[in-house]
C-alpha cells in the first residue's frame, strides 16, 4: 500500500475580493462632506488568494493522469474500515446515488472539501465514477474520495469540462436517418471525443424503418474502412437489435447522441421491460425533447452496464490543441508525412498531400470538412 503524504491543494475562492460596502455616498452626504477617513477593520482570517489553500493527507498513488492525459486533483485519503466503495449510478445536483458492492443503494452527498477543490471540471462526481463513501442513517452517506477514472466522454461547457460519463469501455454513438436529420460532422466529433478519452467507438444510425437505407451504405463503409463499427437500426422493425445486444454483452457501454434520436427506445428493444421513458419528435422543428434528464448507469440482464445519457444539441470539444486534430484522423496519416511543410495544418497551404489526398478522392470530402471545422475550433478557443 502506498505511503500516505500531504499536500497544498487550491480551494475554489468565493470570491476575488471582499464585496464593496452598500451606501457609501448616502453616508458621506450625512456626516455633512466632513474629512473623516473609512474606519479600518482589521480580520482574524485572511480574505483573498491566501484563504483559499489547505492541506490534506493523500494516498501516495494521487497525482496519476487521467485517460484523457488530464492531470487529476489530489484527493484525500480515507479510513477504509469506515468507509465503503462503491460505483456512482446517477449524479443529479447535490445528490448522488452509489451503490455498494454488496447491491445495497445510498443517497450520498458530496463531501464539501471535494466540492471546493480548484478543478477544470463542472462536478466533481459524475455517472460511472468509482468513489468512496461513509454510510450514515438512514440509507444515506457522504462521498469522501474519487477513485482514478479511465474511459471518459467529456465536452465543453461554458468554458469548463464536461465529463459525460467515467469508467466506460465503449460508446454507442447513435443517430437518427431522419427526425432528426443525420449530422455526419456530429459523428466526427464524437469519434475524436471517444479516442482522446480512450474508450471505442460504435456507430448505431437508428430509425431505419423510416427511410430507404441503400443511399447510407456509403457512410456505412466510409466508417467500417476506418476500424469502426457501424450498424443500422430500427427500435420499431427490431432490425439490427441482435447485433447491438452481442456488442453490449459484458461491457460498460455509454448511449449518446441528440435528444430524439431513439437511445431510450433501443434500450429498451434490446431489455424489454426496462421501462425507459421516450417521447415523439417535435412536428414543428423536428428536434427530439429532452425526456432523459440526467445520466444513468443501468445493468443489463445479459452482462454488462449501460449509460443513458440526455441528448445533447451542442458538442463542443475540449482540451485538444488544434495542432492535435490531425491525429484523430486515421486516414490522414499516410499522407502527413508527404506535406512540403513540417508544421502543415492542411488548411490553406500549398503542396499539402492532405489537400491533393481530397481532390484524388483518397480522403472523404465529409471528413476533411470535419476536420476543417475542429481545426478553426481549436483556433479560435486558443485566441480567447
Amino acid at each position: 500500500m502506498a505511503k500516505n503524504k500531504k499536500v497544498r491543494v487550491d480551494l475554489r475562492k468565493n470570491r476575488s475580493k471582499p464585496p464593496r460596502r452598500k451606501s457609501w455616498t448616502r453616508k458621506f452626504q450625512e456626516h455633512g462632506f466632513e474629512e473623516e477617513g473609512t474606519s479600518g477593520q482589521e480580520r482574524v482570517r485572511a480574505k483573498g488568494d491566501l484563504s483559499r489553500r489547505r492541506t490534506i493527507i493523500t494516498e501516495g498513488d494521487d497525482g496519476k493522469k487521467n485517460a484523457a492525459g488530464g492531470e487529476l486533483a489530489d484527493m484525500p485519503a480515507v479510513d477504509e474500515r469506515a468507509c465503503l466503495p462503491g460505483r456512482v449510478l446517477r449524479a443529479h445536483g447535490l445528490w448522488s446515488v452509489v451503490e455498494a458492492e454488496d447491491g445495497r443503494r445510498f443517497r450520498c452527498a458530496v463531501r464539501r472539501l471535494l466540492r471546493t477543490l480548484t478543478i477544470d471540471e463542472r462536478n466533481i462526481v459524475t455517472t460511472g465514477d468509482r468513489v468512496w463513501f461513509r454510510p450514515t442513517l438512514n440509507d444515506e452517506g457522504m462521498i469522501e474520495r474519487v477513485e482514478p477514472r479511465h474511459g471518459l466522454l467529456t465536452r465543453a461547457s461554458r468554458g469548463r469540462e464536461h465529463v459525460l460519463v467515467a469508467n466506460v469501455d465503449q460508446v454507442v454513438i447513435v443517430m437518427s436517418l431522419v427526425e432528426p436529420e443525420l449530422k455526419p460532422h456530429l459523428i466526427d466529433r464524437y469519434l475524436v471525443s471517444a479516442e482522446h478519452g480512450g474508450i471505442a467507438p460504435i456507430v448505431c444510425l437508428n430509425k431505419a424503418d423510416l427511410v430507404d437505407p441503400a443511399p447510407y451504405q456509403p457512410l456505412i463503409g466510409l466508417y467500417s474502412q476506418l476500424g469502426i463499427p457501424a450498424l443500422l437500426t430500427s427500435a420499431v422493425t427490431g432490425q439490427g437489435i441482435d447485433r447491438l445486444a452481442r456488442r453490449l454483452q459484458g461491457r460498460q457501454t455509454l448511449f449518446t447522441g441528440q435528444s430524439g434520436v431513439g437511445k431510450s427506445s433501443l434500450l429498451n428493444a434490446v431489455q424489454p421491460g426496462l421501462g425507459l421513458r421516450v417521447c415523439e419528435v417535435s412536428e414543428t422543428t423536428q428536434k427530439g425533447r429532452h425526456t432523459t434528464t440526467t445520466a444513468e448507469l443501468i445493468k443489463l440482464d445479459l452482462g454488462g452496464w449501460v449509460v443513458d445519457t440526455p441528448g445533447i444539441r451542442q458538442f463542443q470539444l475540449w482540451d485538444i490543441m488544434p495542432e492535435e486534430v490531425e491525429g484523430f484522423f486515421p486516414e490522414f496519416r499516410p499522407f502527413v508525412p508527404l506535406c512540403a511543410y513540417p508544421d502543415c495544418t492542411h488548411t490553406h497551404e500549398d503542396r499539402c498531400a492532405v489537400k491533393r489526398a481530397v481532390e484524388r478522392r483518397q480522403i472523404s470530402d465529409q471528413r476533411y470538412t470535419s476536420y476543417l471545422g475542429l481545426f478553426s475550433e481549436g483556433t479560435a478557443w486558443m485566441k480567447d
